[in-house]
């Protein structure tokens, strides 16, 4: 006997998506011009002011990189059409690994430059 609940189930209308790429890609495209001219331009207020021992320009780009990684991710990714726990568990991962390694980057950059500058060891390595 044959089971013809498979056949309800899967019943559903194909929806365009296309508006919705179209959006996403529009987004990225001006958060990646934002950073382009950024780069170019280099004002010399970003360039000259430090937060945690980072020119303030780095902290923008790496937050506009994290932007631009979770629009992917939830835009292409299709977390915005999954259920609230995998989600958290997806993007909230993703992030606190990311903050961790700009933090390790961040400390032990520091941390050589300073060996390296005070002349503990030799630059030319």
């Amino acid at each position: 006997m044959a089971n013809n609940n498979s056949a309800q189930t899967h019943d559903h209308q194909y929806e365009s998506h296309t508006k919705r790429i179209w959006t996403v890609f529009i987004i990225l495209s001006v958060v990646t011009l934002v950073e382009v001219i950024l780069g170019i331009i280099k004002p010399d207020f970003l360039m000259h002011t430090y937060f945690v021992s980072l020119k303030l320009i780095n902290w923008i780009f790496i937050l506009l990189t994290v932007y631009k990684a979770y629009l992917i991710t939830w835009a292409f990714m299709h977390m915005e059409t999954e259920k609230k726990g995998l989600r958290r568990s997806v993007v909230w991962t993703a992030i606190f690994l990311i903050i961790y390694l700009v933090f390790v980057l961040l400390t032990e950059g520091d941390y050589v430059y300073e060996v390296l500058n005070r002349g503990h060891v030799a630059w030319d390595f």
